[in-house]
């Protein structure tokens, strides 16, 4: 019994996605299990899916954690990438130069913001909703200004195209990305240190401050990696729509949170698992993907994902142990 309640939540997600898949067939007709679907929808999963990792581990770390600027330094880590190398890197003449320039760029980004919403959390003492709300109005008002609030396109630069669209074996690049990261998080949150460390720090701050854990250095540590993978997300979605922009998935913020809370992770911290987190990201994907298929207005999908943020918040705080356990 224990151990089927302790993997409830890795049982209700998987039951969620078949049940989206099913409903969508009935719906809308064998189509949306085409091979070309099932592929774009793989492809959408991992912009949204970094961001939701990110706001895991934030979670985690405890303290009311949270990270609202990632999308926001998503966008402007693709901006500053394409900008720098806009007048310097020829696309046409060097597409692989211009490829893991453009990246490399970007990750360095990702990490300045990172390390300066780990420096406001960890060393200035802020809240971590204040400082990243903060972060987030920072980040988009430089995109703004280096941009002057338009579009920045690309153009078709094949390496970087082919990451964002061209699927090998059958499965999306930017998609088995994603895994390989998630896997790696995952092994880390499980067996390194580090990963034993911010789960304790995240359930019982008190023992982990007796238990010597450096609080200060965790917190910086995990806004840090925050950072790197907000500007993977920037990387993916550059890649997929050839184009950089301040304000690209201006609702990724409420989906990312949605992602993380109905994956089961406690927005009081100490405990989130990145199997949850996956399946929770391509429930949704399926779930917008039915919405398209279906006509169904942009501004009901918001209502939506506010909606069921509120449900799963609100059963967060349920412990159904309490219904389930024998009765004396």
């Amino acid at each position: 019994m224990k151990g089927a309640l302790a993997d409830r939540q890795l049982s209700f997600l998987a039951l969620t996605n078949v049940a989206v898949l099913l409903a969508a067939v009935l719906l809308t007709g064998s189509g949306f299990i085409d091979l070309y679907n099932l592929q774009s929808m793989a492809s959408q999963v991992p912009e949204l899916g970094l961001l939701a990792l990110g706001v895991m581990l934030a979670m985690l770390s405890g303290n009311g954690g949270i990270d609202l600027s990632g999308i926001a330094l998503a966008n402007l880590s693709g901006v500053v990438a394409y900008l720098v190398l806009r007048d310097t890197v020829s696309a046409d003449d060097a597409p692989l130069v211009f490829t893991w320039s453009f990246a490399g760029i970007a990750l360095a980004v990702g990490l300045a913001g990172g390390v300066l919403n780990g420096i406001l959390v960890s060393h200035a003492g802020l809240t971590p909703i204040i400082a990243t709300l903060g972060t987030q109005l920072f980040f988009t008002g430089i995109a703004v200004a280096l941009t002057n609030g338009s579009a920045q396109t690309l153009g078709y630069v094949e390496p970087l195209d082919d990451f964002g669209n061209t699927p090998v074996l059958g499965v999306p690049q930017c998609f088995a990305l994603f895994i390989l990261i998630a896997l790696l998080l995952g092994i880390v949150l499980r067996f390194s240190g580090f990963g034993i460390r911010l789960r304790l720090l995240g359930s019982n701050p008190k023992a982990a401050h007796y238990a010597g854990i450096p609080r200060r250095r965790m917190l910086f540590l995990t806004y840090t990696a925050c950072g790197v993978l907000a500007s993977v997300a920037g990387i993916v979605i550059a890649a997929r729509t050839s184009s950089v922009k301040w304000d690209y998935g201006s609702s990724y913020v409420l989906i990312a949170i949605l992602i993380a809370v109905m994956a089961g992770v406690r927005p009081e911290g100490g405990y989130g698992r990145v199997i949850c987190v996956i399946l929770s990201a391509t429930a949704l994907q399926m779930l917008s993907s039915l919405f398209n298929f279906m006509d169904i207005s942009n501004f009901f999908r918001d209502f939506a994902w506010g909606v069921l943020l509120l449900l799963f918040l609100a059963a967060s705080q349920i412990d159904l142990r309490a219904w389930i356990a024998p009765r004396h």
